[in-house]
């Protein structure tokens, strides 16, 4: 059943005893919600959740790099509204987690409404509804299966875990957004999205994004830039450090894997010559290796086909303070900027 059908219908005699219920067992309890907009830094990619009532324009998405709307791709519409309340009845679990560097406490949320949360399920890719309840802030990953004849709506998420604090911005005053956060050479990737010189090989269709920061739901073509922890590795017996600046400066190395999504052979060439050239013209990244490209195996069995994906493997060399002034580059393109408001709101 669609979710139009879903709201238009009316309760059935057991969704209406169901929904007194979870009045009563609740409180005829009601949760707020804030709306917060997806920031991409364009100095490494790095996605933070900012304030609705936070954002310049400045900081629209696709002012970054890796931010402009690709080919083949919907612009997105963003809901004007900057809170809602929805009625319903949440309780949560608490589960504490030991890991090797934190130990936190992982509360997973179920939401029951009585009538469904329309902003929810509407929310554009760009958009994120955070809920709060005692101190507790939550948004949600999935909703429930749905019985037409319960009539109740059932979100479930996490709370936002501790170490994902950082990334929930609702006070600019101590957000840096001219400092990369990363430590390997994924902004000279990135900087790939601006380079289209007026000769040879240049990138001016394929964007992209860094590995599990990609869009949600994002229509190809389009590329993903996987450095994994383990790749990375000094060249130099120890880092130079300028005696004036005290600037850091490290020959490193990364073992790099680009995941092309929508691409046919020549493009995929292409690409690769296109990081050639990059390395050349710039030098901020050295090739290593002579990269070949690879057919992967992405299937869904309801259609019976393969989706056109491809992977490139580059090891490159660099200097992390090379990397710096790459991002600084592309600090002076587009600066993350934010408009004065209530934060309240």
């Amino acid at each position: 059943m669609s979710i139009a059908d879903e709201s238009s219908a009316a309760k059935t005699p057991l969704g209406s005893d169901l929904a007194a219920g979870v009045e009563a067992i609740s409180l005829n309890q009601t949760i707020q919600f804030t709306l917060y907009k997806r920031l991409v830094l364009p100095l490494d990619g790095y996605v933070f959740w900012v304030r609705a009532s936070l954002y310049g324009p400045s900081a629209l998405p696709d002012k970054a790099l890796i931010g402009r709307v690709g080919p083949n791709q919907p612009p997105s519409v963003s809901s004007a509204a900057r809170t809602f309340v929805a009625k319903g009845s949440l309780h949560y679990s608490t589960d504490t987690r030991q890991e090797e560097s934190e130990n936190y406490a992982a509360n997973r949320v179920v939401f029951t409404a009585e009538e469904l949360v329309n902003p929810l399920n509407e929310t554009a890719p760009n958009t994120l509804w955070i809920g709060e309840w005692e101190g507790l802030r939550f948004a949600f990953s999935s909703r429930g299966p749905y019985y037409r004849q319960a009539d109740l709506h059932h979100y479930v998420g996490f709370a936002v875990y501790s170490d994902m604090a950082t990334q929930i911005i609702d006070d600019p005053s101590g957000f840096d957004s001219r400092n990369v956060v990363v430590s390997n050479s994924l902004p000279a990737w990135l900087a790939l999205n601006g380079y289209n010189p007026g000769y040879g090989f240049g990138n001016p269709s394929l964007v992209l994004y860094p590995s599990f920061l990609t869009p949600s739901n994002l229509e190809p073509p389009y590329a993903a830039v996987h450095i994994p922890p383990e790749a990375t590795r000094t060249l130099a017996m120890a880092p130079r450090i300028d005696s004036r600046t005290s600037t850091h400066s490290q020959l490193c190395a990364d073992l790099v894997r680009i995941t092309l999504w929508g691409t046919r052979n020549f493009s995929a060439l292409d690409f690769v010559d296109c990081v050639n050239q990059y390395s050349s013209d710039f030098g901020a990244i050295g090739m290593m290796n002579s990269p070949v490209v690879r057919d992967e195996k992405r299937t869904q069995t309801e259609l019976g086909t393969l989706a056109m994906k491809k992977t490139v493997e580059f090891e490159v060399s660099y200097l992390q303070s090379r990397i710096n002034d790459v991002a600084m580059q592309a600090i002076q393109r587009a600066t993350a900027a934010f408009s004065v408001g209530d934060a309240a709101a």
